[in-house]
């Protein structure tokens, strides 16, 4: 098995695809179960946030794992793979597992250095888990992403360098409030991840009074208590927008929360004078509704501004620190693979020599059937001690030569001079990376729907999990 990644980030796609392509949580194990359904899809892990939707899988074929993996997300999308193939980018084997584990440091985050990804990224992972669609490929993938993030941040300043969203974010809504959120009426719309993020950023940053809305007012009354702000049922969202000068908007709702009908009666009640209402739209899909920004009065931050006007990045000490300490656990993870790749290959040669010792004990018995059984006993003792002992080195040769660069070559070698049979899932191409917008060169003509390639080397092995 090879990893693919296949995903869309705020890099590649606007706000209004990225909304197509979200998952719900509900949908969250249907959708796993749908990519390990796929004939070259045997794992999948699912991540999906305001930022990115990616599928990291471990696939037995890379196209025909491509055209998987983009039918499953065309589907969700109610598109075409065509139609997405220009906002699609594809990491294969290595550079999958680079992506991965600059996804999880936060060098890929819109807000370099964000922690926040690294949570999403262990939600994913137990999500994957519940729906047993991760196997051992991906369980070991996964975990090493994980503790590569905590390193990141533990040894590095990417945490100084880079911010949470919700802080860039409040940082350009107080550009059009004097510069400073302190004192001013804030409401958080949602009470999930992000909305409990934008409670406490917005308390720490001295705005007040808060107030907290949330569909499930039980929700949002224990978030308000927990930091002393009130909570208001979501049938007073227009009037108490009349009196707040900021709004954080997160809620997983899949239609507008705030639209022009709302938002334009409480602009109706609310004092001029006070400046603008400014609108955080921090959810996918968008809970500000498109015609809002056109009413005079009022100022919209969503996801796609963000991505235009957040020029800072990190210190460039603390990004090379964890580019650096990424492309040492890269290495290390293919070390890995590369002598799990192998293990097969072992496996089969000490297989090999059992069956040649069995043989040859079974012929001795019947050939001196006069022996006796402590006797028999000994003697086959004995020559499994020689076969293993003869065996020891080379394998663990084998083992340490498989860990390098090129070291799958010897294990092709040993299969060679044994004549080995060890089942091949792996492709036996080598494809280069591939991101947007060359992803289309990627589908096969001959199959525009699916995007398989009829010349892929691999078969299908079912979706194995």
């Amino acid at each position: 098995m090879k990893l693919l990644v296949v995903g869309a980030s705020y890099r590649t796609a606007p706000v209004a695809t990225l909304e197509q392509l979200a998952v719900p949580p509900a949908d969250l194990t249907r959708t796993l179960d749908r990519l390990v359904a796929q004939p070259y899809v045997a794992e999948a892990v699912l991540v999906s946030t305001c930022n990115r939707v990616e599928v990291y899988a471990a696939v037995s074929g890379f196209h025909g794992g491509l055209g998987d993996i983009c039918a499953v997300l065309a589907e969700q999308a109610g598109s075409s793979p065509a139609a997405l193939a220009g906002h699609l980018y594809v990491h294969y084997d290595a550079a999958a597992v680079d992506h991965v584990f600059r996804v999880a440091t936060g060098l890929d985050s819109m807000v370099v250095g964000e922690a926040q990804i690294l949570g999403q990224l262990r939600d994913a992972y137990h999500w994957a888990t519940g729906a047993d669609s991760a196997g051992r490929l991906l369980h070991e993938l996964m975990q090493q992403t994980l503790r590569v993030g905590k390193r990141a941040h533990a040894e590095t300043g990417i945490d100084r360098a880079g911010q949470s969203v919700i802080t860039a974010a409040l940082e350009l809504a107080a550009g059009h409030l004097d510069g400073d959120l302190a004192g001013h009426p804030a409401l958080v719309v949602g009470a999930g991840a992000m909305g409990s993020l934008g409670v406490a950023t917005l308390s720490r940053l001295g705005a007040g009074p808060l107030t907290v809305t949330n569909r499930g007012a039980d929700r949002a009354v224990r978030l308000a208590e927990s930091y002393g702000a009130g909570a208001v049922p979501m049938a007073e969202l227009a009037d108490t927008l009349s009196t707040v000068d900021i709004v954080v908007a997160a809620t997983a709702s899949t239609e507008p929360v705030l639209t022009r009908t709302v938002v334009g009666a409480a602009l109706a009640e609310r004092d001029p004078a006070r400046g603008p209402l400014v609108l955080l739209d921090l959810a996918v899909p968008r809970d500000v509704e498109e015609g809002v920004v056109d009413l005079p009065g009022v100022e919209v931050i969503d996801i796609d501004r963000m991505a235009a006007l957040l020029a800072d990045g990190p210190a460039a000490a603390d990004a090379a620190a964890v580019e650096r300490i990424v492309l040492g656990e890269v290495e290390s993870f293919l070390s890995w693979l590369r002598g799990a790749d192998v293990a097969p290959t072992v496996a089969a040669l000490r297989g090999r020599a059992d069956d040649v010792v069995t043989a040859e004990l079974r012929r001795l018995a019947q050939r001196r059937p006069d022996l006796g059984d402590d006797l028999r006993a000994e003697v086959a003792r004995t020559v499994h001690r020689v076969v293993q002992r003869l065996l020891h080195q080379p394998t663990v040769k084998v083992r340490q030569l498989a860990a390098e660069p090129g070291g799958d070559q010897y294990a092709a070698l040993l299969r060679e001079l044994f004549d080995l049979q060890v089942p091949q899932t792996s492709p036996v191409d080598t494809v280069p990376d591939v991101v947007a917008p060359d992803l289309g060169a990627a589908f096969s003509a001959t199959d525009p729907v699916l995007g398989a390639d009829a010349t892929d080397p691999t078969p299908p092995t079912g979706g194995a999990r």
